[in-house]
């Protein structure tokens, strides 16, 4: 059945509305068949992402996506048999209008962010009257049955193991990067918003007995890095050793690259939400920088996946991961909360690749959508 999809994004510095819709489509595209359009309002901020896309292109197609520049001044355009608001953007006027004027009406979602809350299996699917009688339902991500799944695409868990069997293949990558693995060191990567708990970190790790290799994508965290550095500014290729910590700042890389970081590393640092799903398919421990929200909603959110995570550890390993979370969300207490995290690391590293195989067990985001959508056109 040959159905077309519009998927609308407005992109966010932060990269994760527009790295889940970018990855979304693309799996729709490749294992599903469909037509895909991702409607982008800020093509230069998605460029990053695929290099080879033009930022200044109106339309583009990219690995078999449409992509078009979604301007202010919309201009009339067909609609789609299915149509995602992601992350509850705003559909244009005229669009609506197009839509509940359509004699088929498309199926509208909303596709929401990501969530471990208790709520979000009762809200998963549900539908509501919108525009002119249009029905939208809500889609939600999730992690446990009655969910929305994650996005994964078909073969991602069986060639992450099998670049982490082969020595070679990680070493290789990482030499394209430009970093050369150090005997003995243990690899993390680091991702994440400004950050006040980062110097304690970072002074643990420098005084940690086993050597420690930093790799830091260009982002956010390079002031509060730079500033721990007494450096005026940090750049991709720059390199730093202090004590036993050698850090090294890595270029904005694709997704696949970036997705070939996460499975090279022992220990990977997130944030938000498109990064944290990949690091838990990287099946290697890791550490969530949750995107912080007006009253301190976050807390639930991270207090919700936390408890669902930590559910098959031992009591001790638990204590030592949540309170590592919660002491990198607070901003303080990072250099305790790290030793403790390292006394547990056997158990801790076992249950990251349970977990994965546990979350790849269940149905993923795209071919839901697609099960959804389909069965009802």
């Amino acid at each position: 059945m040959n159905v077309k999809w519009d998927i609308f994004c407005n992109v966010i510095d932060n990269f994760g509305d527009i790295g889940v819709t970018w990855r979304l489509a693309r799996q729709l595209v490749a294992e599903h068949g469909q037509a895909v359009c991702l409607w982008v309002d800020e093509p230069a901020v998605f460029a990053p992402l695929c290099p080879q896309a033009d930022p200044e292109a109106e339309c583009q197609w990219q690995l078999g996506v449409e992509i078009r520049h979604w301007r202010q001044d919309w201009q009339p355009m067909e609609v789609a048999d299915v149509v995602i608001e992601a992350f509850a953007c705003e559909l244009p006027a005229q669009y609506l209008e197009a839509m509940a004027a359509r004699a088929d009406k498309p199926h509208w979602l909303n596709l929401e962010y990501l969530s471990a809350e208790d709520w979000v299996a009762g809200c998963h699917g549900l539908p509501s009257v919108q525009f002119n009688g249009l029905q939208k339902v809500f889609y939600f991500p999730g992690f446990t049955e009655g969910t929305g799944g994650l996005l994964r695409e078909s073969t991602l868990v069986e060639r992450r193991q099998a670049f982490q069997a082969d020595p070679q293949a990680r070493r290789s990558f990482l030499e394209e990067l430009g970093v050369e693995l150090e005997e003995g060191a243990l690899l993390i990567s680091l991702f994440a918003y400004e950050n006040a708990a980062l110097a304690a970190w970072l002074d643990a790790l420098a005084a940690s007995p086993q050597p420690v290799q930093l790799l830091v994508p260009v982002g956010r965290v390079l002031g509060d890095l730079a500033r721990w550095l007494g450096e005026e500014k940090l750049t991709a290729g720059s390199g730093f050793r202090r004590g036993n910590l050698a850090i090294q700042v890595l270029p904005f890389v694709s997704q696949e690259d970036y997705d070939r970081i996460l499975w090279s590393c022992d220990f990977n640092a997130v944030r938000g939400e498109d990064s944290f799903v990949r690091a838990q398919w990287a099946g290697r421990p890791l550490l969530w920088h949750i995107y912080q929200q007006e009253e301190g909603a976050h807390w639930d959110k991270l207090e919700a996946f936390l408890a669902l995570y930590c559910g098959e550890l031992s009591p001790a390993a638990a204590a030592a991961l949540a309170e590592s979370w919660r002491a990198w969300n607070r901003g303080e207490g990072m250099a305790e909360a790290w030793s403790a995290l390292l006394a547990q690391w056997p158990e801790i590293r076992h249950h990251a690749e349970r977990w994965c195989q546990l979350q790849a067990a269940r149905i993923d985001l795209a071919t839901g959508l697609v099960q959804i959508c389909t069965n009802s056109l």
